[in-house]
């Protein structure tokens, strides 16, 4: 073997490594407000049984996120925080959160339909119907706020969906 091969091994060796570094430290950097599209978009409060004898609904929503063809996007990491909403709609409280870790767009470039459902909601007793509970005086509309990030990246306020008054059986 030359001389001169080993340093034009090096040389080349070095230049791969540099062109790798470079790659991954000036990889494109996503808008997901942008970049993403919020499709398939429903909700409601989903009659979720009787629980310790009440009638119990908890909000719903249902969704997809649909991504351009040539965003390098393979999962997403969710967010639904669920909020109670004032009446006059202008402030919030906590009600439940719930956390998908890995969301693929594993249907072209689309996620398949997401449907998000916390724990927490409201409940009646007997005999108030489910369609009554909603129309109780204490009752609170609610509101989903979406986030979604990817790997380390920050989380983003994709949507906020103010969750109607209808009761899902599904």
């Amino acid at each position: 073997m030359s001389a001169w091969v080993r340093p034009a091994r090096r040389v080349a060796a070095a230049l791969l490594a540099g062109a790798v570094m470079s790659s991954v430290s000036c990889s494109e950097t996503i808008d997901y407000k942008k970049a993403l599209q919020v499709t398939d978009l429903s909700g409601g409060w989903y009659d979720a049984g009787i629980v310790d004898g009440k009638n119990k609904l908890v909000p719903s929503i249902s969704f997809r996120l649909q991504k351009p063809a040539d965003t390098r996007i393979r999962s997403l990491a969710i967010n639904v925080i669920f909020k109670r909403v004032s009446p006059d709609k202008k402030t919030e409280e906590d009600l439940d959160e719930v956390f998908l870790q890995t969301v693929e767009f594993s249907e072209g470039n689309q996620t398949p339909l997401l449907t998000v459902r916390p724990e927490h909601g409201y409940t009646g007793d007997a005999p108030q119907t489910r369609a009554e509970i909603l129309q109780h005086s204490q009752f609170r509309d609610g509101r989903a706020i979406v986030f979604v990030k990817q790997s380390s990246t920050t989380w983003v306020d994709l949507i906020r969906y103010d969750v109607p008054r209808v009761v899902l059986t599904k």
